[in-house]
Formats: structure tokens, C-alpha cells, sequence
């Protein structure tokens, strides 16, 4: 090693060294941030930062970033606006009458299921439920998904993170849109702020939607409205079957307002301040999204931490939602929280299921119907309960990362009349 040495030059040596410590601060200089400005966190690994500790196998899909929720400033105001009128209470009062034919065949098939005496999994059923509702609203398709879970349209609403440009389900989209059918659907309505106006100026799109923005609002509406919402149900029925005291003050709200099995109707549900109270408990535990992200516009300084600029921000609901310092006892499930006695005194940047500000979500109020109508039909014929197969109490960490995939079983109980 000695007599390798006499080979190189100060100079050599000299700027060996340099790129020696270049190639190291170049390695931990991208990850010191958080450290600068004083907030604790994991230790990261040069080059690879704290990526180890990610969950693995994440796809990220080229047809969402024009949707609603990735979308960015102009964009996204001018996507939002498109959007917006389909979430009205009088648009959404006209979609019911769907969501009610849908949540008829998701109470026959479990009546058939229960009726063999079997354990019931329950993701199985709002799974489809919450697809059919979604294709009929958004799509003006048909699927009945429960008795048809290999149509075409459902097999590849399953692969949509995998699909292309040449996928049967953005051969749809396209060929609907040289249709000249009118329908009221959140895809028509999307088509028809393409008609009567001159959508470009200077290159830059400033009204309507383009063909991708189509797609891309198409993609989230079903994995907005499929996924979440079945998984949301799954919870709520999980946390009734654990807690039968507050399913039978449930029932009791439901046998008072919709008294011998009435049909449900739209404004008595929406009146139903016990059903609110149990199905914000049930998010509270089991938020959709288990963090929200946020990017700053601009530097600025909270607390003494100064945020710069295009910093990604993570509000991790989860652990806000559970936090001891703002829920007392924030592992019990305990819808009186959000009584109208409480619901006043809770901080609102506390509590944030869909998220918060103008970007939340935009079907919160489509999504808690579809839940609250589904939910209300089941408990007037039915009662939940826990079988062999729950899992009565899981760990954080579990239910956080696998919150989507995790199923739960109910068990047929007791007809209620």
C-alpha cells in the first residue's frame, strides 16, 4: 500500500478527497431537513433516505395524475368547478332513488347467505354494493356485480392500477364521448363541458375537461367511491359487532324513524343524528386515509419550525384521530363524541375522515349516503356479531398499513321483527 502511494500527487490526493466528501454530504445532505428544523423522526440512510421503511409494492398510476385530488392550482380549480354541481343536495337527492335499488340487492343476497346459517364477510358484499353504485351514478351502467362478479367492466375496475391507454375501460370512456346520447351521469356531465365552448387559449385549458382529465376523474371516482367506502362499511359493521349496546341504540333510532320496516327516504335519513354519531366514531377509529399530505405554497413558520417552500407536508390522521391529548380514551368506540352536546367542542383540524379545507374530499356527502342508506337497511332485518373468524382487536400498525385489504366477518344474527 506504501509504495502505491508515491503514484498519486497532492493535487491528486487532494481532489480525491474532495470528491470523497462530496460523494458523502451528496448522500446525507437531501435527508438532513426534518433534522435542520427540529423535528425528530427516523435516522435516514445516505442515498436511500428512510424509503426502506416504506411500504412496498406501491404503484403509481399515470392515468390519476389529472384527477381532482392530485390535480394542482388552476387545474384543479378548473377540474373542481366541472365537478362540483354533481355533489349538490338536489343532485344528490336525484341519485338516491339508484342507491336505494342497489341496496335492495345487497340485502337480498346477505337474506341468502344468512339464510344457509353461515358467517357472513361482509367486504364481500359492500364491496359490490358500493361498485354498483358507483358504475350506475357515474356511468349509467348496470353491473349488479354481487350475481355478476366476472363482468367485463368489474374485472377490469379490479386491474385499474395495471391498465393502459388501450384498456376496455378507457375504450368506453372514448366511445362514449362520440356518443350523442344524453344522460345525467358524472360521465356525461364531464363530456358535456367539452361542448359550446373554446377550450384553449394560448395552449393552456381553461374551461371544460380534456380526454385525459375525463379519464383520470373516472379512475378516482371509482376508487374513491369503491374502495373507501366498502372498507368504511366493513369497519362500521366491525365496530357494531364489538359494541351490541350501540348497535341496539342504533336500531332504536331506526325503529323510531322508519317505524315496521318503512322504506327509507332521503330527508329523514339525512335527520338521523345517532346514525352521525356512530358512523363519525367509526371514521374517527378508522379514518379512509390514515394521512393527508399538503404541499406549501410558500416558506412559513408554525411554532418556531420554519416549513420552506415546496415542502410536503403529512398530517397523519391516523394519529390525530387517536391522539390522547385530544379524545379521551381514543381507543374506545364511542359514538357520543359527536353528539350535538359534544360535537361543538371538537376542534375540526382535529377530526379530518375526508380531509380538510377546500381540497377535501369532494364525495364525502355521495359517500356517506351510499353508507347510511346501506347501513339502515341492514340493521332493520339484521344484527351483527362477531364469529370465529374476527379479529376483535388489532394493532395499529396492522390496521393502518392494511386498512384497505383487511376484511371482516359478521355473523347473521336475530331478525328484528
Amino acid at each position: 500500500m506504501m509504495s502505491f502511494l508515491p503514484y498519486f500527487s497532492a493535487e491528486t490526493w487532494t481532489l480525491l478527497a474532495l470528491l470523497i466528501t462530496l460523494i458523502v454530504v451528496y448522500g446525507y445532505w437531501p435527508y438532513g431537513v426534518f433534522t435542520k428544523m427540529g423535528i425528530p423522526g427516523p435516522k435516514p440512510l445516505p442515498y436511500f433516505g428512510t424509503m426502506l421503511e416504506y411500504k412496498k409494492n406501491i404503484i403509481l398510476n399515470g392515468e390519476l395524475f389529472d384527477a381532482v385530488s392530485v390535480a394542482e392550482d388552476d387545474t384543479w380549480r378548473r377540474i373542481r368547478s366541472v365537478l362540483s354541481p354533481s355533489f349538490t343536495s338536489g343532485r344528490l337527492k336525484e341519485m338516491f332513488g339508484i342507491m336505494k335499488q342497489h341496496s335492495a340487492n345487497l340485502l337480498n343476497g346477505m337474506k341468502k347467505q344468512a339464510d344457509k346459517d353461515q358467517t357472513i364477510e361482509v367486504k364481500e358484499f359492500f364491496g359490490p354494493y358500493s361498485m354498483d353504485v358507483v358504475t350506475s351514478t357515474a356511468f349509467s351502467v348496470d353491473i349488479d356485480s354481487l350475481n355478476n362478479p366476472s363482468d367485463p367492466f368489474v374485472s377490469n375496475v379490479k386491474k385499474m392500477f395495471k391498465f393502459n391507454l388501450f384498456n376496455p375501460l378507457f375504450l368506453l370512456i372514448c366511445e362514449t364521448t362520440h356518443r350523442h346520447k344524453s344522460r345525467v351521469d358524472f360521465l356525461q356531465m364531464m363530456i358535456d363541458s367539452q361542448k359550446g365552448s373554446d377550450t384553449k387559449t394560448g395552449g393552456e385549458q381553461t374551461k371544460g375537461l380534456t380526454d385525459h382529465e375525463i379519464l383520470s376523474q373516472a379512475v378516482i371516482f371509482i376508487f374513491g367511491g369503491y374502495e373507501t367506502s366498502s372498507t368504511t362499511m366493513s369497519f362500521l359493521a366491525y365496530n357494531l359487532a364489538t359494541n351490541p349496546h350501540t348497535m341496539t341504540k342504533l336500531q332504536e333510532e331506526i325503529d323510531t324513524v322508519f317505524p315496521n320496516k318503512a322504506p327509507i327516504q332521503y330527508e329523514a335519513l339525512m335527520q338521523m343524528d345517532y346514525l352521525d354519531c356512530v358512523l363519525n366514531e367509526s371514521l374517527r377509529l378508522y379514518p379512509i386515509a390514515p394521512r393527508l399530505e399538503r404541499v406549501a405554497k410558500k416558506t412559513v413558520e408554525i411554532n418556531g419550525i420554519v416549513i420552506p417552500k415546496d415542502c410536503v407536508v403529512l398530517v397523519p390522521t391516523w394519529t390525530l384521530h387517536r391522539d390522547p391529548e385530544i379524545w379521551s380514551d381514543p381507543e374506545e368506540f364511542k359514538p357520543e363524541r359527536f353528539s350535538k352536546e359534544n360535537k361543538e367542542s371538537i376542534d375540526p383540524n382535529t377530526y379530518m375522515p375526508f380531509g380538510a379545507g377546500p381540497r377535501n374530499c369532494i364525495g364525502m356527502r355521495f359517500a356517506l349516503i351510499m353508507i347510511k342508506l346501506a347501513m339502515v337497511e341492514i340493521l332493520q332485518s339484521f344484527t351483527f356479531s362477531v364469529c370465529d373468524e374476527t379479529e376483535v382487536r388489532r394493532s395499529p400498525e396492522q390496521t393502518e398499513y392494511d386498512i384497505i385489504k383487511h376484511q371482516y366477518l359478521f355473523q347473521h344474527g336475530q331478525h328484528l321483527f
